[in-house]
């Protein structure tokens, strides 16, 4: 099974792709932390973010799409931006015809390290122990992202 994951944003965007074979540990295809320029309009970056998210999708196959949910805060710009993006990326999966798979920042800490009030340092910690990545990773986003395919993985073993 190989799944594209999401960290999702406006700003900035954890994508990874994960696949797992039978009986054998998940491996990191990919992972990217992409960005849009805040000089743009948000209708031009949610648009770029959708060609960025296609582009993924057709080149890597993914079977399955994982996406963390919202974390409210007080900043509601903030939120409705991030909304906005995650409709956008979502609206490529089902383009693409696969399916959609939301967890909250709760269940992908359980998922990850077992303990739901982790902080982003153990987050990042257990995801290099439970993970094959051969590439230099950059940015939190990039880890977000794969701490959220792991969940799906996770949750979807059967």
């Amino acid at each position: 099974m190989k799944i594209i994951s999401i960290d999702p944003g406006y700003e900035r965007i954890g994508i990874a792709i994960i696949e797992k074979l039978e009986r054998e540990k998940e491996v990191l295809i990919y992972s990217d932390c992409f960005k849009t320029s805040s000089k743009l309009s948000l209708n031009e970056r949610f648009f770029l973010i959708g060609q960025e998210i296609n582009k993924v999708i057709k080149e890597y196959e993914a079977e399955a799409l994982a996406i963390e949910t919202l974390f409210f805060t007080s900043n509601k710009k903030t939120v409705m931006g991030v909304s906005e993006a995650r409709g956008v990326i979502m609206y490529q999966a089902m383009l693409n015809k696969i399916p959609v798979f939301e967890y909250t920042p709760l269940q992908i800490k359980i998922a990850v390290t077992g303990y739901g009030k982790s902080d982003k340092k153990q987050v990042t910690d257990m995801v290099t122990r439970l993970i094959k990545i051969e590439k230099e990773i950059k940015h939190d986003d990039e880890y977000d992202a794969i701490a959220v395919g792991l969940t799906h993985l996770a949750s979807h073993r059967n």
